[in-house]
């Protein structure tokens, strides 16, 4: 008689040969009375999170975590260091913490609200200038990819970011942390973390960060871009009841900085300028988070609520002609104030046949700006100033109907109402009369569902394909020249999806393989203003984005690992017509690629570590790093671009228990390349990535 295929490993092959990876680890095993869960899929520990009651590894997502040991590894110090290590991931050093514009397969926004959503302990952050916050001593990040709106919610079209910082409950003892390198780089850590039997439980840490920076400005004679930041976090978790939880986390920072390195490029030759403006160009920035959960678990379902609330300002100063003359400078202020409520209720048998999770979600963001440009030549000021209140509400939910027609396949179906009303009464604008002031106010609303279909292959893995609506809200356009261009309406997109990840070879390989197709309408592109002075946003066209991402881990041996991570995003303009008012032209970018989105994103990394045993050396750690990205252009007429470049790291750490000294180096070589891009209607400026860095780590564990 005849052998029957085995159709689980057609299936099973079919998907690893057709999408695509990423790899989910942690590195600490969970205490029992811990109040974030773990479990063990393929002999890794995956974490759940407030609203993803899953791990992970088992859902029908692209997901990538780094942990906190692998944060410490790569010497990563900030949010924007973690471009490459996740596939078709990208965020451009924008010269200071005022914006840090994050792309996800293509997907992102540098001038408007962010297309990637960032949570830090389940806490939203709404504007790109909060992005940018030093991410030391933390537990693990999560870097969900695709459209995360029918759990996340608000402008997470392109994915989300989740840092988490340690629980008291899980760490115990005092972390002290101390860096040296060159370029007068400094940074102290100190951190604490306890627990009263096991029911109170206590952290705070404190960061300070001094950088002497990397480039000179020649007129001055002095550094463009030293910085000085503090920052301080503190949590308490408060086990009520057995069933009952309270986390109570509070953050805050204070940063000064030298910013905007900006050097001329000459677009016919291609040649760069040094630094050469006179006046100071900085960012100030103060930020305060706090953030109160609420948990009650039963054997059946979890309830949860979210209170947060955030708080920042920030003024620029710039020297905005870029050149030794005073010819203009802009000071720039922003303040938000945002408030948020989210309840979620879930189910908490994973194992059983049907899944589910309900939520609510409500936000109130109160946001001012104003712009004073100061015409130097003339001495005449142009002062103009808006406000955006905007209050939101939004209604969620997903299900998973688990072994359906044949053990292992699995339904999920999800949907989200999205409802919002802004207004903003600006204020020396085009459009106002000298003295006065206009006012208007808008709306917006929109229903995004979402469909996967995932098949298990018990602990090997599993297969999926996943369909998913994206939603960016609208906004106001508060230096519009024309009335027309007051408001830009939401942009939308939908996400197609096919992936698998699986161990092989008794858990000597892991693999996770995907593919993705987005098309996106109504995009929310940024445009020069008819006058040539700023930018507005508006909504033109259709782009598509398509791609792979692929990370793999090797274990070859005892104490010795490879890591592969890499992405490919093909991302174009389907149909983008710019009409020119002022010369009457209309320039079609039809089939250009979209800017700021890296072709290729590289990470490859390898790990070693060396049993010593002595008296004074337990273990030598090695760490090599490889990352690269690119090719990327910068404009929509693709007209100026930066090549692909690589950056190698390295990392050497000798421990000793508790302690530990590191020897680490970033950019060896030295790799030339350009690290942001921008113009005006008459220049063309770019900034350097940084140089080749090195320097000294001390850890101490007591």
């Amino acid at each position: 008689m005849k052998k029957k295929p085995d159709i689980k490993n057609i299936i099973k092959i079919i998907f690893l040969f057709t999408a695509t990876y990423t790899q989910v680890k942690a590195e600490d095993i969970q205490g029992e009375n811990d109040s974030v869960k773990m479990k063990f899929t393929a002999k890794e520990i995956v974490i759940e999170s407030f609203k993803q009651n899953n791990n992970l590894y088992i859902q029908p997502v692209s997901a990538s975590l780094l942990t906190g040991k692998e944060v410490k590894d790569f010497n990563i110090i900030n949010i924007k260091e973690i471009t490459s290590l996740v596939p078709n991931l990208f965020i451009p050093d924008y010269g200071s913490k005022m914006t840090s514009p994050a792309y996800i397969r293509g997907i992102g926004s540098h001038r408007n609200a962010p297309s990637v959503g960032l949570y830090v302990d389940g806490v939203p952050y709404f504007d790109r200038s909060t992005f940018d916050i030093n991410i030391n001593d933390i537990d693990r990040i999560e870097v969900l990819r695709g459209p995360q709106g029918t759990i996340y919610g608000r402008n997470t079209m392109g994915g989300i970011i989740n840092v988490f910082t340690k629980s008291p409950f899980k760490y115990k003892g005092t972390n002290l942390n101390l860096t040296v390198g060159n370029y007068d780089n400094y940074q102290t850590g100190l951190s604490h973390y306890g627990n009263v039997d096991n029911k109170v439980g206590y952290a705070i840490s404190g960061n300070y960060l001094h950088s002497g920076g990397y480039f000179k400005n020649t007129t001055t004679g002095k550094k463009a871009d030293p910085i000085d930041a503090v920052s301080t976090r503190a949590r308490i978790s408060w086990r009520v009841q057995p069933q009952l939880l309270m986390h109570l986390i509070m953050a805050y920072e204070y940063s000064d900085q030298d910013g905007y390195p900006y050097r001329v490029l000459h677009k016919d030759t291609g040649e760069i300028d040094e630094v050469n403006y006179n006046a100071r160009s900085y960012y100030l920035r103060n930020m305060s988070t706090n953030g109160l959960n609420i948990e009650y678990i039963t054997d059946l379902f979890k309830l949860s609520s979210q209170s947060s609330f955030q708080f920042y300002d920030g003024k620029q100063g710039l020297d905005q002609d870029f050149t030794p003359k005073d010819s203009y400078y802009v000071d720039f202020y922003q303040r938000q104030q945002m408030y948020s409520q989210e309840f979620n209720i879930g189910s908490l048998k994973d194992d059983s046949r049907y899944v589910w999770q309900f939520g609510l979600f409500g936000f109130h963001q109160s946001y001012f700006q104003t712009n004073d440009v100061n015409n130097l030549l003339t001495g005449a000021h142009t002062i103009q100033s808006a406000k955006n209140p905007t209050d939101g509400f939004a209604a969620y939910h997903q299900s998973t109907i688990n072994d359906i027609i044949t053990p292992g396949l699995s339904l999920v179906l999800g949907v989200r109402y999205d409802r919002e009303k802004t207004k903003s009464t600006m204020i020396g604008t085009p459009l106002t009369k000298a003295g006065e002031s206009i006012t208007d106010k808008t709306s917006f609303s929109q229903l995004t569902p979402k469909a996967a279909i995932q098949y298990s292959f018990k602990q090997d893995g599993l297969a999926y394909f996943s369909v998913t609506k994206g939603y960016k809200t609208g906004g106001f356009n508060n230096t519009a020249e024309k009335e027309e261009d007051l408001i830009f309406n939401p942009e939308y997109s939908w996400s197609y999806e096919i992936g698998s990840r699986s161990g092989f070879f008794n858990n000597l390989l892991f693999l996770d393989l995907g593919l993705f197709y987005i098309n996106w309408e109504n995009q929310q592109i940024s445009q020069t203003k008819t006058s040539g002075k700023g930018f507005i946003i508006k909504n033109a066209g259709k782009s598509s984005s398509k791609g792979v991402e692929l990370s793999a881990q090797v274990n070859p041996v005892k104490n010795l690992s490879f890591q592969l991570v890499y992405g490919y995003t093909n991302a174009k303009y389907k149909d983008y017509k710019d009409y020119n008012a002022t010369t009457g032209v209309t320039t079609a970018y039809d089939d250009n690629y979209l800017p700021m989105v890296p072709q290729n994103t590289v990470s490859i990394s390898a790990n070693y570590t060396l049993d010593m045993n002595r008296k004074w050396l337990d273990n030598i750690i090695l760490n090599a790093q490889y990352i690269g990205a690119g090719k990327l252009y910068w404009t929509d007429k693709n007209d100026i671009s930066q090549d692909y470049y690589g950056l190698f790291n390295g990392k050497i750490s000798f421990v000793k228990k508790d302690f530990s000294i590191d020897l680490w180096s970033k950019n060896i070589g030295g790799e030339k390349y350009n690290s942001y891009y921008f113009s005006t209607s008459s220049q063309h400026y770019v900034q350097r990535g940084r140089p080749f860095t090195c320097g000294v780590n001390m850890n101490l564990k007591f």
